[in-house]
């Protein structure tokens, strides 16, 4: 039985994508339906059905998204500016934490390079991110648009990151259809562009792009916040060499993770972040019961 990827919902409608790179329609068979609902990105098999294509089954998924809802995302671009909106490396160590919880790898796009200076401080925090193991790309005017492209190509990716960094403008400098389709499809909806609820999959750089603003809040709630410290790179050498098996990494005696940060292994701005994130966390699956 052949499959396809999901690329749009619309009611009970599945535009899919198959390996020949084809787009057609297809329809949630009766004892699917009572099953499970397919979401955008998800792999599929169809057959067909007496002049249609039916969806027979959803395969197993390797991570889902509940905002935006999707699945078998390869990347999330976390994109956060230069300069207006100034830079917070505390909101990059909350969405990339999220995201790898999610078993997404995130990606760290960094706009409005072209404001500030070559000696700027901030080139240092991106050197840190790239040192732990993310990968960077730099955009600005004075840039090439090419590494945006390279990281786009034959990728399922969704945006997040700051309001306010022009996560619209990067996608149309790399590909103006996207915006041309959704502009077509919010106006179909009747809704605004940035108020479209569903969620569709456009080409765009070689790749895929989910049309939506990203995660729309920061959820907590989902988050267990003892399994943080599995989520920073940096933190990953040093884990299971404290002296208690429970350590949170506060004010515990013989800590590797603090003895990290005292030898410059780990960068104070990383543990810094990771106190506040945890207590957020704490905070918030606590609140969650009451």
């Amino acid at each position: 039985m052949p499959t396809a990827r999901i690329i749009k919902i619309i009611s009970n409608r599945y535009t899919l994508l198959n390996d020949q790179h084809a787009i057609f329609i297809a329809v949630a068979m009766g004892k699917l339906r009572l099953k499970e609902s397919p979401v955008v990105g998800d792999f599929v098999r169809y057959e067909q059905h007496e002049g249609q294509i039916g969806i027979e089954e959803v395969l197993p998924r390797k991570n889902s998204l509940v905002r935006p809802l999707i699945a078998n995302v390869d990347q999330a671009l976390v994109v956060m500016s230069a300069v207006k909106p100034e830079f917070s490396s505390q909101l990059v160590d909350r969405l990339c934490i999220l995201v790898r919880a999610a078993n997404i790898e995130p990606v760290l796009i960094v706009t409005k390079l072209d404001l500030v200076p070559t000696d700027d401080p901030l080139y240092s925090i991106l050197k840190e991110y790239r040192d732990g193991g993310i990968r960077v790309v730099e955009v600005g005017r004075d840039r090439p648009i090419d590494d945006m492209l390279n990281v786009l190509e034959g990728k399922i990716s969704v945006l997040t990151g700051q309001s306010g960094v022009g996560k619209s403008s990067l996608v149309n400098r790399l590909d103006l259809k996207f915006d041309l389709e959704t502009q077509e499809i919010s106006k179909a909806l009747g809704r605004g562009k940035h108020t479209t609820r569903h969620v569709q999959l456009h080409e765009a750089g070689g790749g895929w792009i989910a049309d939506t603003p990203g995660f729309s809040s920061l959820d907590f709630t989902q988050l267990d916040p003892d399994m943080i410290e599995q989520h920073i790179s940096e933190f990953k050498p040093f884990l299971g060499a404290c002296r208690f098996r429970n350590c949170r990494h506060e004010n515990e005696p013989d800590c590797a993770i603090k003895r990290a940060v005292k030898e410059g292994k780990i960068p104070q701005t990383r543990y810094k972040n990771y106190l506040e994130i945890y207590k957020i966390s704490k905070e918030a699956k606590e609140n969650q019961y009451l």
